[in-house]
């Protein structure tokens, strides 16, 4: 198979082709190892391959994706035998001897993982340039950032390697990512994917993997496949009225969507990412939905003091426990100076402080709730800024955590408060700026409605399409065919 026909598919086109006996799956692993070949040089979003061979040989599962390849960005969900460093330095070649849950879901869905995406350290970044494995490039210029933390896979995604891979959110780096590389990206309700077993929720709760992909259709599948809880987990969702794969079909009716262009503190977003706004506004409401203009309330200056509380605890109690378990000290010598930085505050954040920070979390969930007693859904840009050269987030600059994370967090200031309330939220390709580089949309929907936002999603991209539209740097525009 040619990387440009490759190229061609989503996911579910090429199980489709797997179904038909038109290839093999041991075909589509040696293209996208070409297309590895081809392209990675250029923007290092592979940083290590996984041997296909044992997959394979124990035959695939009749999953929607069986025979896919499948990257993992190399942090939060691990592979049994497989290392996985967490972008760090300081816990290089660790290895767990089980599947995550949803590791163990993917293979039930028949992809074949090929390796490992690129993360910046510990996943504390807006972008991802790690000191361990060096930035990854954009597709679309290799110059500017392809976002963080989930950039690897993002990149590879963009690029063509794969037409799926994994990815996760604790503040938008699924929705960061995804709107940087022209990708579609959707953060599900807490709890709609495990996160088991050694881990009951990600950051206190903030923290949802899923993955990025190019296709809506993809996303929805995918989910279909993995979504449900497992055994002893603390979140039981009601599962949704049908497959999301057939919501992805389905007209949305008319819907009542709000649109802010402007973050809780009063900040208006660069006019590049308005203009985003205002061009998905206006498809909004050709395609016959009510846009109204207004913006929900909570207070900021509350929100931040709770994730510098949440966020550092959890980040120190990882890191020790991890650094314990292996047998290593951290410091600054092999951790980042935003990440050491962050490890130190939360050894001191006291029990009290982490109690009024989920008292202030569930404040904004009940402001937020009540505002989407109203609107179906929220559309605001997804990042505030236009899309960011490489080195503007240096995380390895001396700071304290408060400077780090007000930096950081004034790049997520449209994402993160659906980490907190746990919402859906999806940020889709419909923008592209006047130098040719993506600029994402988000859509936020009702807790637990990911239905409503993946019919609008599909709406939207039968309206718009986006997966014709390819970066410079693609597996099509390589050449090579798969040996």
């Amino acid at each position: 198979m040619h990387l440009s026909e490759y190229a061609t598919f989503d996911g579910l086109g090429l199980a489709e082709l797997v179904r038909r006996r038109e290839v093999k799956p041991e075909e589509l692993v040696q293209t996208a190892l070409s297309a590895i070949e081809a392209v990675n040089p250029s923007i290092n979003a592979v940083i290590g391959l996984v041997d296909p061979g044992s997959t394979l040989e124990k035959g695939l599962p009749q999953g929607p994706f069986s025979g896919v390849p499948f990257l993992l960005k190399d942090l939060v969900l691990h592979m049994a035998g497989v290392p996985t460093d967490l972008g760090c330095r300081l816990f290089q070649g660790l290895v767990v001897p089980h599947d995550t849950t949803l590791m163990a879901r993917y293979r039930q869905a028949g992809v074949v993982p090929l390796g490992r995406t690129n993360t910046p350290e510990l996943g504390f970044n807006a972008t991802t340039e790690p000191v361990l494995y060096g930035p990854t490039r954009n597709p679309w210029h290799p110059e500017f950032s392809s976002g963080g933390s989930s950039g690897g896979s993002a990149a590879a995604v963009s690029a063509g390697i794969v037409p799926v891979a994994y990815a996760n959110d604790g503040a938008g780096s699924i929705r960061i990512p995804a709107a940087l590389c022209g990708l579609f990206g959707m953060k599900p309700t807490r709890g709609r994917t495990p996160a088991g077993p050694d881990v009951a929720d990600g950051l206190n709760g903030l923290g949802v993997e899923h993955v990025l992909s190019r296709s809506v259709r993809d996303c929805a599948a995918m989910l279909d496949a993995t979504r449900g809880p497992d055994v002893g987990d603390p979140y039981t969702l009601t599962p949704p009225e049908r497959p999301y794969l057939e919501e992805v079909g389905r007209e949305p009716g008319r819907l009542r969507i709000a649109v802010s262009r402007a973050s809780a503190s009063g900040a208006v977003a660069d006019p590049e990412c308005v203009a985003a706004v205002e061009s998905a506004a206006k498809l909004c409401q050709e395609l016959g939905h009510d846009v109204v203009e207004t913006s929900p309330r909570y207070s900021l200056e509350a929100l931040e003091e709770a994730l510098v509380a949440i966020w550092s605890s959890a980040t120190a109690t990882w890191v020790d426990g991890l650094s314990a378990m292996m047998g290593r000290k951290p410091g600054p010598e092999v951790l980042e100076a935003s990440v050491w930085a962050t490890v130190e505050h939360g050894r001191g954040v006291k029990a009290v402080a982490l109690q009024r920070a989920f008292a202030i979390m569930n404040h904004v969930s009940r402001d937020l709730g009540r505002f989407f007693v109203e609107h179906d859904v929220l559309l605001t840009p997804t990042l505030p800024v236009a899309p960011y050269r490489l080195g503007t987030l240096n995380a390895n600059a001396p700071t304290t955590v408060q400077e780090w994370m007000k930096r950081l967090f004034s790049f997520c200031a449209f994402t993160t408060v659906f980490n907190v309330t746990g919402q859906p939220a999806m940020s889709v390709p419909l923008h592209w700026s006047d130098q040719g580089l993506p600029v994402g949309v988000q859509f936020a929907g009702r807790l637990g409605d990911e239905a409503t936002l993946f019919r609008l999603a599909g709406q939207l991209e039968r309206a718009r399409p986006w997966a014709r539209r390819r970066p410079p740097i693609h597996v099509a525009t390589a050449h090579g065919r798969s040996t």
